[in-house]
């Protein structure tokens, strides 16, 4: 169970080279940093070439590695153990993340296709840190 007070971390998932991880590293460090509404939250960067971050990767379940970057919004329990928030609606549309948001966990991937473009703007970011407000 999580109370308005339990930190929220949001994991993700990225390389190094990449010029759209390092982008969205960049927006939510600044996001997390400058906007007082973001104070639960702290950033956990997985790197996808190295075995632990593969493995961090792999225990989502639902990130698919050609979307890379990639984010999920998570809460440590009392066991230690990190649950990834729950997508409140995996079939709605949403006008904001549009294909990027993640059907099963609340988060982000990358959507290449000619409509998403590659890019995870902080809009979209915002929405899910706002969502992820609500539900924890």
């Amino acid at each position: 169970m999580t109370t308005s007070n339990t930190p929220l971390t949001v994991h993700v998932f990225g390389k190094p080279g990449c010029a759209k991880c390092a982008m969205l590293n960049r927006r939510l460090d600044k996001m997390l940093a400058e906007a007082p509404q973001y104070a639960r939250f702290r950033k956990e960067y997985h790197n996808v070439l190295e075995e632990n971050g593969l493995v961090e990767f792999c225990k989502t379940e639902c990130l698919n590695p050609s979307r890379i970057p990639a984010m999920v919004v998570g809460v440590q329990d009392e066991t230690g153990k990190i649950r990834y928030l729950a997508n409140p609606a995996p079939d709605a549309a949403d006008p904001v993340c549009k294909h990027s948001r993640l059907y099963q966990f609340l988060g982000l991937q990358t959507d290449y296709s000619e409509e998403g473009k590659g890019l995870i703007t902080p809009e979209m970011i915002q929405a899910i840190l706002n969502e992820a407000l609500t539900l924890a």
